[in-house]
């Protein structure tokens, strides 16, 4: 997400770090290359200029350019005015002053409008509001049975009524259904086309008439670019919208619609999609994604996504098993599972603090999981006995866990040993008192960094 656009800020950012001071010739020639990175990602031009602009003027006074650190300064300027062309707030759903409020669900055809009403509904459900999906796609053969197959998945039922050949009418029943079932949301699918025309603005004012929806979300496909900005334009224009909702942001390594869409539309990004797993949609915060970009990580959705993939009794009878210094095998293969549950390692790792400084030197396999995939096939391999007690492992158990893993014993000595020194780091972290202060207390802090830095090679990820 954004890889070609944060790696050239960086770049820019990192040498006006290493200055002692700035001039203004400094900071005209850092924005220059700033200025083109946008308009390589394809950021709108007016966006561009205006971002540039309001940099300049904040960068350019006396008190940036004599502090101690002016390359940090920037860098904080930058983000402020990310934040500002992202939406500058979290804007969320708008519930109506009667169940159910409703969703209308809008796009082109090709952006993901289907496969988005499925995963937010599955995000309200999540939430506590029992979603009803209503099929008024009646357009696009299968998109009915499609809805219907995503709704088993997540467990929400979908309302529908393919015979009618009405659109309108089917989403307002859908809507009265949603009621009767005490539903605290309908979303209405709707149909697509491949472009904004006469035919779909009627259809979708019609349907707009007949529900009168709450909230009105567009879903566009964040890799067209320019294209999805002048969509998201003209329905505003036409139909008038409450939110947005960016797919494929995974996929868009240049961000020039999600940078460019509320600025030039005045409609807030609601949601981003990330992935195709039903829980691959993500809250839409304007400051962590500036933050992301800027290669400064994004804790926060980080340990969002850590308490919504562990459980809170499996985490409580895993600080006891630590406690007790029982932590065994079959633990650790209990947390790699819901490692892998947070969603792809590499766009885990893209919210770490500072690891995009240090992408360079890590292999393919860290960042697609694949040696997550090794690990968990050594430890299946072993038996129940090994997994408890890993010293018992000699020569010729490594060999047969090697060939039933489809490893090298080198591959099994590896992990054996990672997981050792885990097991020390676990004693020696939890023999370090916490939140001590006085006498001592600075050694206890530089032992715990110590012990966290080592900790961050037990998965061979980066030190953080």
């Amino acid at each position: 997400m954004f890889e070609a656009l944060s790696d050239k800020l960086n770049g820019v950012f990192g040498r006006l770090g290493n200055k002692g001071r700035l001039t203004e010739r400094d900071v005209d020639e850092a924005l220059r290359e700033v200025r083109m990175a946008l308009l390589e990602a394809d950021v709108n031009f007016r966006v561009a200029r205006e971002f540039i602009a309001r940099i300049r003027e904040e960068a350019l006074k006396s008190d940036v350019l004599k502090s101690l650190s002016p390359g940090q300064q920037v860098v904080k300027i930058t983000n402020d005015a990310l934040v500002d062309i992202l939406g500058g707030k979290v804007h969320r759903l708008e519930a109506g002053p009667r169940r159910p409020s409703v969703i209308l669900m809008v796009g082109l055809n090709g952006a993901g409008k289907t496969t988005a009403s499925a995963k937010l509904a599955r995000h309200l459900k999540q939430d506590g509001q029992m979603p009803l999906m209503v099929a008024a796609d009646l357009q696009r053969p299968a998109a009915i049975q499609q809805l219907e197959t995503l709704g088993g998945q997540i467990d929400v039922s979908v309302y529908q009524d393919a015979k009618s050949g009405n659109t309108p009418k089917v989403a307002k029943h859908g809507g009265k259904r949603a009621a009767e079932l005490n539903a605290a949301w309908a979303i209405v699918d709707t149909a697509g086309r491949f472009q904004v025309d006469d035919e779909l603005m009627s259809e979708l004012e019609s349907v707009k008439d007949a529900v009168s929806p709450d909230e009105t979300l567009l879903v566009v496909d964040a890799m067209t670019g320019q294209e999805a900005v002048e969509a998201a334009k003209q329905f505003h224009d036409r139909i008038g919208l409450t939110g947005l909702i960016m797919t494929k942001m995974d996929g868009d390594a240049r961000g020039g619609a999600a940078l460019s869409i509320t600025s030039v539309t005045g409609v807030p990004i609601k949601f981003m999609g990330t992935g195709e797993r039903a829980d691959a949609l993500e809250a839409f915060y304007p400051d962590r994604l500036a933050s992301r970009i800027l290669g400064m990580g994004d804790m926060l959705t980080l340990i969002d996504k850590a308490q919504a993939s562990f459980d809170e009794d499996e985490a409580a009878e895993m600080e006891r098993k630590i406690r007790q210094a029982t932590f065994d095998l079959d633990d650790f293969l209990g947390q790699l599972q819901q490692l892998k549950q947070m969603g792809p390692i590499s766009q885990v790792l893209e919210m770490v603090p500072g690891f995009s400084a240090m992408k360079g030197n890590i292999s393919v396999d860290e960042l697609d999981g694949s040696h997550l995939v090794k690990t968990e096939a050594i430890i299946r391999s072993m038996t129940p006995e090994e997994r408890r007690r890993p010293e018992i492992i000699g020569g010729s158990r490594r060999r047969r866990i090697a060939r039933g893993s489809g490893t090298t014993p080198q591959d099994v000595n590896q992990l054996l040993n990672q997981f050792s020194q885990m097991q020390k780091m676990m004693r020696q972290f939890m023999g370090v008192p916490t939140g001590k202060r006085g006498k001592g207390g600075k050694r206890q802090s530089k032992k715990m960094r110590r012990m966290m830095r080592q900790q961050g090679n037990i998965f061979n990820l980066p030190n953080v």
